[in-house]
């Protein structure tokens, strides 16, 4: 009877140890489409991001483009009233029209950074949930 009741006891501890195992496999299933949806969330802002910049280059590139040409028009005749030879005033007004343009573009690019498209929480959350399972299995 002693040998039995120890094969009852030892298969219902296998039981319970495959029962922790589906639990742990179930809570892990659970974690990595929680994270999944995190990551979706988190890059769905991204894109939108993303847009935002596109949208403020191309906003940037087409309504400058008229002001800078009346301003430019504006500048080279002034400086032809001034006395200036006037390809030495166009050169002037494109040189400035140029370093405009730069720096819209700078600003466009900037926000179309790596670092500032990064998933930062997704990734923070991975490496916690790494961390999680690590503990799980030891």
């Amino acid at each position: 009877m002693s040998i039995q009741g120890d094969l009852r006891g030892t298969q219902n501890d296998l039981r319970a140890i495959s029962g922790l195992m589906g639990d742990a496999l179930s809570q892990f299933a659970k974690l990595f489409q929680n994270e999944v949806d995190l990551a979706k969330a988190e890059l769905g802002e991204k894109v939108q991001h993303v847009g935002l910049a596109i949208g403020f280059i191309a906003g940037g590139a087409i309504l400058v483009m008229p002001a800078i040409v009346l301003a430019l028009m504006a500048l080279a005749a002034a400086l032809i009233a001034a006395g200036w030879s006037q390809p030495v005033s166009y050169l002037l007004s494109a040189f400035l029209a140029a370093v405009i343009a730069a720096v819209l573009f700078a600003v466009g690019i900037n926000r179309l950074a790596p670092r500032r498209l990064a998933p930062r929480e997704t990734m923070r959350q991975l490496e916690r949930d790494k961390d999680a399972v690590k503990g799980m299995v030891r």
